[in-house]
């Protein structure tokens, strides 16, 4: 089993420095998924109320030796939810199909702005933590207008801020707002989403280089670059590669290859019209 290290958050959680995506499992491959990672050493499981999985998630962790307390189970609320009473009501119906008493990380899902109660989910959040149903409280999807409102309505930052993150749309701007604020910017689709960078040849001569694969090189350049990658797969071979990511170095050379992949459309031209696809 691999021990990954950690970083500390905002409100002082600990997280590790890479975790593991749960979108789209479900039933029982999900739980045995689920309970593979555990067992091989990711203690970041991510979830969401969308994503439909969120019971089978907490039948991985009560089934897995791995205790409790060193497990972080994430969810988010979907947009739909973002009025006050909703959300709340949201987080305490994650909080039953998880089995916890107290929901490690939530996230607001995105900022549904046609809506525009995201304030409102916010200000749930917020008291959310306050009453201890959550303990560490984020967003996701969030662009810097959407930050700045809900950090001007509460004086509540966010730990988190999970957004797309990947070799062809590398989020320069949104890490350093994220980073000025003191927020931890988390990945979603951190190997690319359908075309994916991995035959890149900057990720391609660097895997070469370092003798690992190119998915190995993606998630080293998330960690080397600060963010927290959230690699998904129902595979234990290519999950146990996927946390073997600790035993080499990119060079200042190789990331910068990677990084100038990164393009507007995020490699593929419709990205704009498939908006996160979870949410």
């Amino acid at each position: 089993m691999m021990t990954l290290p950690t970083m500390e958050l905002n409100d002082a959680t600990r997280m590790p420095v890479l975790g593991f995506g749960t979108y789209p499992m479900r039933d029982d491959d999900a739980v045995e998924a689920i309970g593979s990672a555990l067992d091989l050493g990711y203690r970041l499981i991510d979830t969401a109320v969308n994503y439909g999985n969120e019971r089978e998630v907490g039948e991985a962790v009560r089934r897995s030796d791995v205790p409790r307390d060193q497990i972080l189970l994430q969810t988010k609320i979907p947009g739909r939810h973002h009025a006050y009473d909703l959300a709340l009501e949201s987080l305490r119906g994650s909080s039953r199909l998880l089995g916890v008493e107290q929901i490690d990380i939530a996230l607001i899902h995105w900022p549904n702005p046609s809506r525009g109660l995201y304030v409102e989910a916010w200000r749930a959040l917020v008291d959310a933590q306050r009453d201890g149903l959550v303990r560490t409280i984020g967003v996701s999807n969030f662009k810097q207008e959407h930050l700045a409102a809900i950090i001007d309505a509460t004086g509540v930052v966010p730990a988190v801020n999970q957004v797309e993150l990947h070799p062809w749309f590398s989020q320069e701007d949104q890490r350093q707002v994220d980073g000025r604020l003191g927020i931890r910017t988390q990945a979603w689709s951190p190997l690319g989403r359908r075309k994916k960078p991995l035959d890149a040849p900057a990720v391609t001569a660097a895997a070469r280089a370092h003798d690992v694969t190119p998915a190995q090189v993606v998630l080293r350049w998330h960690l080397q670059l600060g963010s927290v990658p959230l690699p998904k797969s129902a595979t234990p071979a290519r999950q146990r590669a996927n946390l073997d990511v600790l035993g080499f170095e990119l060079t200042q050379a190789q990331m910068a290859a990677i990084g100038a992949l990164s393009r507007p459309d995020g490699g593929f031209p419709d990205r704009d019209s498939n908006t996160h696809e979870e949410m």
